[in-house]
């Protein structure tokens, strides 16, 4: 019997592009299972999505450890053990070294992987889906989901066609721009912002009565059709 591809999935909040990925494994567009969706914010509607669906759920609250980090400090036993601060800052690409900032996002960052890392690393997935997962993955973490040198297994989807508009508000940067093409990329995770590799894309017209919210639906039914094709693509060894 042929063992299934196994999918993990990472979001942080509705979980639209979960449920496409859900329904297109359920209707075998994609062959794989899903073996788990984590969140790093509790109640949060793609939770419900995945219950529903019969995938075990769990959350890793980012927001409240950052805090606790905040107010009480982090003391080298929060730390994963096998973390080193001067070789994940070395292999960061998103923060300035020098800036005083930078450890304690670091750090505190870690601390919250070490936990996603303890609920994900047994279900020895083939992929990791960040279906709107809205936290910055660290060197240590990626490095510990990628175990083979060149070979990426964590892919990301971003609201704009890259590598114009890289960021938070891919949708929003592109309207403000005066784009006519608009557009959605699923691409791996590296060690920058929105850099990895890109796996697909997808692109629809702006018009000139186009609102933000017209450019934002747009966007999302293309991000619904495109991630599953890609996870495809991926499973299929492209």
């Amino acid at each position: 019997m042929t063992t299934p591809f196994k999918i993990g999935t990472l979001i942080s909040g509705g979980g639209t592009n979960l449920q496409a990925i859900i329904d297109a494994c359920r209707d075998g567009r994609i062959p794989a299972k899903i073996m788990f969706t984590g969140s790093d914010t509790p109640g949060v509607r793609g939770l419900d999505r995945a219950e529903q669906a019969g995938i075990a759920t769990f959350v890793v609250d980012y927001q409240q450890i950052i805090t606790a980090c905040r107010d009480n400090g982090i003391a080298p036993d929060d730390l994963p053990d096998d973390f080193n601060l001067a070789e994940v800052t070395d292999k960061q690409k998103l923060m300035d070294p020098a800036d005083d900032r930078t450890p304690f996002f670091l750090q505190s960052r870690a601390m919250a992987e070490k936990k996603l890392l303890a609920r994900i690393l047994p279900y020895d997935i083939d992929l990791l889906v960040l279906a709107g997962f809205m936290r910055v993955l660290t060197p240590y973490f990626i490095d510990r989901i990628n175990t083979v040198p060149g070979q990426h297994r964590i892919m990301n989807i971003h609201p704009a066609l890259l590598p114009a508009f890289p960021g938070t508000d891919g949708y929003g940067d592109t309207f403000r721009y005066g784009c006519k093409i608009g557009g959605c990329t699923v691409h791996f995770i590296d060690y920058g912002e929105d850099t990895g590799p890109i796996i697909g894309q997808k692109a629809f017209e702006i018009e000139d009565t186009d609102t933000l919210e017209d450019v934002k639906r747009k966007g999302l039914e293309k991000e619904w059709e495109l991630y599953p094709e890609c996870i495809k693509k991926f499973i299929r060894g492209a």
